[in-house]
């Protein structure tokens, strides 16, 4: 049962488990925080980390009270949300639109992140082109709801080999697609056709940061990933084979492992 708050007036629903260092797992588009279910299970049992998935204004259990949903309004969510919990600091896991918003909160409250995970995600703004094809997906949501949606998109966030092996994956992601709100997803989808350029910031991010990509990413792929970890100081990166855009999903055992090892040796 997802707990509740008022944020920037705005019913933000999240999940809230553990004690000790804070961590929040920041989901994908148009999914919700359930994707991070497996990783949540797998860091509590380090006993070491506070761990909290929210889910975005629009999806899952939380509400909508906007038109389009920046990052930068994601990101202010989130800090408001962390003042709720009585978190100062936290280290933030995002996967692909949720590395978005990560991006955006270190540009905002660089002093609030104390490491930046950031999965099958990228640095750069949209292109023309891609603000176009944001805009024909909000339109869909709203025309023809998350159904059409699903359809679209999959074959597009997993992998070839997901989608021969791992029906089940496949599945639960469509679950997750088919649920959300239509004008959640239209609100989101305008908002990161407007996000910011973060490649100019990659060189002031002082944190450990650590970038997971998934091996057949067609979305934003490992070349990608690579050109702006190279960028950040002292940054891993890690791919991870058989596994497409929703890499943690797909591969979750070798994504939480790569994700322990690493805030096991820098925290």
């Amino acid at each position: 049962m997802a707990l509740r708050a008022n944020i920037n007036s705005a019913d933000l629903a999240y999940e809230d488990h553990g004690i000790g260092m804070p961590v929040l797992l920041l989901h994908a588009f148009p999914l919700n925080h359930a994707m991070w279910d497996g990783t949540i299970t797998a860091l509590l049992a380090e006993q070491r980390y506070r761990l909290v998935a929210p889910d975005f204004r629009g999806f899952g259990e939380s509400g909508l009270n906007n038109d389009i949903s920046t990052m930068d309004l994601l990101a202010d969510d989130l800090a408001a949300l962390m003042d709720t919990l009585g978190m100062q600091q936290a280290i933030l896991c995002g996967l692909s639109m949720g590395g978005y918003v990560a991006f955006a909160f270190y540009r905002k409250y660089p002093q609030r992140v104390g490491g930046l995970i950031l999965a099958d995600t990228q640095a750069g703004a949209d292109s023309e082109e891609a603000r176009t094809n944001r805009e024909k997906v909000a339109q869909m949501a709203e025309q023809q709801g998350p159904d059409a949606l699903a359809e679209l998109q999959l074959p597009r966030l997993i992998s070839e080999h997901a989608r021969t092996h791992q029906p089940e994956v496949e599945t639960r992601i469509r679950q997750m697609i088919t649920a959300a709100n239509p004008a959640g997803i239209a609100a989101a989808a305008r908002g990161m056709a407007l996000r910011a350029d973060s490649t100019v910031m990659l060189e002031t991010i002082t944190c450990p940061t650590l970038v997971i990509v998934g091996e057949q990413d067609v979305l934003t792929p490992p070349a990608v990933a690579r050109a702006y970890a190279q960028r950040i100081p002292d940054a891993q990166l890690a791919v991870i084979p058989n596994a497409g855009h929703l890499s943690n999903l797909e591969q979750p055992a070798i994504f939480q492992e790569v994700v322990r090892t690493f805030l096991s040796s820098k925290f």
